[in-house]
């Protein structure tokens, strides 16, 4: 009992120095420039800033942006883009005939490829590409990229028959804004919808400024290591032309070093303009930002000698705007002939950020603006504009389209199998939206069957 008072004492004694203590444990983070645990619960004042663009898309010694395109045939190769640092001196990729074995790693054959450096508004780095050659058809391999010492994960992809048969691909038009948050959900929606897809088709404005390195990381982050095992086959559109000091546009630096595509086209449009067999489908990709009329005449070249059974072409801006105020007659001029001419069965079109399909018939006078209140003629080619992205216009209804919507981020699925073609337009959530199927009728156009009722906004 004797010792209580002598420990009060000491509680009075060492309770200010308790309380200064505890006063600096809660300054010294402030000080630092944090906020104590409690604060962050109370206000909503105190957020972690954003790394700057610069340090969130830095490349490393370890590949990133990998992406498959073709620049062959889809039966027997393959090609591989990837990204580094400018400290990574070599391009070298690794590739075996996958198994489910750990072991096929035993097998793999390393190849060299070429790179090449980009000065971005984000400093430099080193692009790399590498084509795998006499590959067998319908086979499944494993890849990794690196420099020898830092790898890449191992990554699947599978060679294209050498022969007609059945297969599905999908088809986004712009992607272009928001990507990382908002185009995300599009192409994982569809990838879960059609997993075992072929490859992607972009219809031009995969970003919405042509030299913007942080976008362009965007739109990779967004599609993530399905860039690796689907490929891409990618044409330009209006945002993917960079303005020059004299006003000029240009195709943006950006393009060959990310995709690697083929080269037979006009002079000056290489890798923008191409064509590619896949399973007895020719895919034509155009270049719709410039020298119309030289492509007009490849276009016709590549029809002519076509022996594929289907063919789908794809370009950015629409022979029949959906846009409110829009219309693009110089390139309807040029190239809506030749696509009549040659019965096309499919034209996939971007631009517009709406959504516009027809019917087989389409107005029969090429150069008349969008076409309104002129006769129809069925030619058997069906024309598609859609929006992948957020960014959203106006409508501008057409009475010869079927469906037409506004406001609605869309992919599509499209089954290609022997005499028919089944074409998808589902929304971001999975719901379908407008379905069709095109049947080859022996000498004559094809024959439509709808498969959504023709409801438009």
């Amino acid at each position: 009992m004797n010792c209580l008072p002598k420990l009060l004492n000491h509680r009075r004694l060492y309770a200010p120095m308790v309380r200064t203590l505890a006063l600096l444990l809660i300054a010294i983070p402030m000080l630092a420039g944090e906020s104590p645990e409690c604060d962050a619960h109370e206000s909503d004042d105190h957020h972690v800033a954003p790394p700057r663009p610069a340090d969130f898309y830095r490349p490393t010694s370890i590949p990133d942006r990998v992406v498959l395109t073709w620049t062959g045939n889809p039966a027997n190769s393959q090609a591989v883009t990837w990204r580094t640092s400018t400290a990574v001196r070599q391009s070298i990729a690794e590739i075996a005939i996958a198994s489910g074995n750990p072991k096929f790693t035993a097998d793999a054959k390393q190849v060299r490829g070429e790179r090449q450096d980009l000065e971005t508004d984000l400093g430099k780095a080193r692009y790399h590409t590498v084509n795998f050659n006499n590959l067998k058809p319908e086979t499944k391999y494993a890849y990794r990229v690196g420099d020898g010492s830092n790898w890449s994960e191992w990554f699947h992809f599978r060679t294209a028959s050498d022969l007609p048969k059945p297969f599905s691909f999908i088809y986004f038009g712009d992607a272009q804004n928001n990507l990382r948050s908002m185009w995300s959900r599009v192409i994982r929606e569809a990838h879960s919808d059609a997993p075992k897809a072929s490859f992607f088709l972009h219809a031009g404005d995969l970003v919405n400024r042509a030299e913007s390195d942080a976008e362009w990381g965007e739109w990779f982050y967004a599609g993530g290591f399905l860039n690796g095992m689907i490929p891409s086959i990618p044409v330009p559109g209006n945002h993917e032309q960079a303005k020059q000091e004299d006003g000029s546009r240009s195709l943006s630096h950006h393009w060959r070093p990310t995709f690697a595509l083929p080269t037979h086209g006009p002079a000056g449009l290489e890798e923008t303009c191409y064509t590619l067999v896949y399973q007895g489908v020719r895919i034509i990709g155009l270049n719709s930002n410039t020298k119309l009329d030289e492509q007009a005449e490849w276009l016709e070249r590549q029809l002519q000698s076509n022996q594929c059974r289907w063919v789908v072409c794809t370009f950015h801006h629409p022979v029949f705007s959906t846009g409110k105020g829009r219309d693009n007659d110089e390139l309807r001029k040029r190239w809506k002939p030749i696509l009549d001419r040659y019965r096309v069965d499919l034209v996939l079109q971007g631009h517009d950020h709406t959504y516009g399909r027809t019917g087989l018939g389409t107005p029969s006078e090429s150069n008349v603006p969008t076409g309104l209140n002129k006769r129809e003629q069925e030619y058997g080619t069906v024309y598609v504009v859609s929006v992948s992205g957020p960014k959203m216009y106006q409508l501008q209804h057409h009475d010869f389209m079927v469906r037409q919507k506004a406001n609605t981020q869309l992919y599509q699925i499209i089954t290609v199998d022997d005499d028919q073609l089944h074409f998808e337009s589902r929304t971001a959530v999975g719901d379908v939206f407008d379905s069709f199927t095109l049947k080859k009728v022996p000498g004559q156009i094809n024959e439509l069957v709808e498969t959504t009722s023709p409801a438009n906004d």
